[in-house]
């Protein structure tokens, strides 16, 4: 299977477990985790080893993308992956390698939604991807700061941090270095306990 490096790393040079309760509930989490999104909820919560990220998801400007995210969230996928690339002033990503930066398989991409209205300023939350506009799967990025490339480069932003932003910066200032082929990586892993749908 091909490991998709998403984000940017073009446009980066070109710039300079909770456990199981019943048989029904396994049930609705491999639902989930084949597109099978249970109704309701445009707000999650991201719970990490830095604090918690409340998230209000744009359904209306971006129903495939968040469909997406939310089967993932319902099958439980993100517990205990990492925020596994931090570049302060720019974004911190995450949403597919555990902490020994191994990939977590998914289902199939998503069809890509930018040019929905949703622009990437400061803590919004977007697809990360490869150079294929249709790479899209379970991994995101929040926005540091306003990154209008980004909005030109047809990254599709689906949501925005409403609670839990000095989070996301106490993230951004972590000690960072390479590790294989990968760069940005923290030093101690920034680790995502959960992410549940929330009110």
């Amino acid at each position: 299977m091909r490991t998709a490096r998403p984000l940017l790393i073009v446009l980066i040079a070109a710039l300079s477990v909770a456990p199981a309760r019943t048989a029904d509930f396994d049930d609705e989490r491999a639902g989930a985790l084949k597109g099978e999104v249970m109704p309701s909820g445009d707000v999650v919560v991201m719970r990490t080893n830095h604090g918690d990220i409340k998230i209000k998801l744009h359904t209306q400007q971006a129903p495939k993308t968040v469909a997406n995210f939310l089967g993932y969230v319902d099958a439980r996928f993100y517990d205990g992956l990492t925020f596994h690339r931090v570049i302060p002033d720019f974004m911190i990503q995450g949403g597919g390698l555990d902490a020994t930066l191994t990939e977590k398989p998914g289902r199939d991409p998503v069809i890509n939604e930018s040019g929905n209205g949703l622009t990437h300023k400061r803590g919004t939350i977007a697809v990360a991807r490869t150079s294929d506009l249709n790479s899209g799967r379970s991994q995101f990025f929040i926005n540091l700061k306003e990154n209008d490339f980004l909005n030109k480069a047809k990254y599709c932003v689906f949501g925005e941090v409403i609670e839990g932003m000095e989070v996301v910066d106490k993230i951004a200032k972590v000690a960072t270095g390479n590790k294989g082929v990968h760069q940005n990586v923290p030093v101690e892993p920034v680790v995502i306990r959960w992410v549940r749908r929330g009110s």
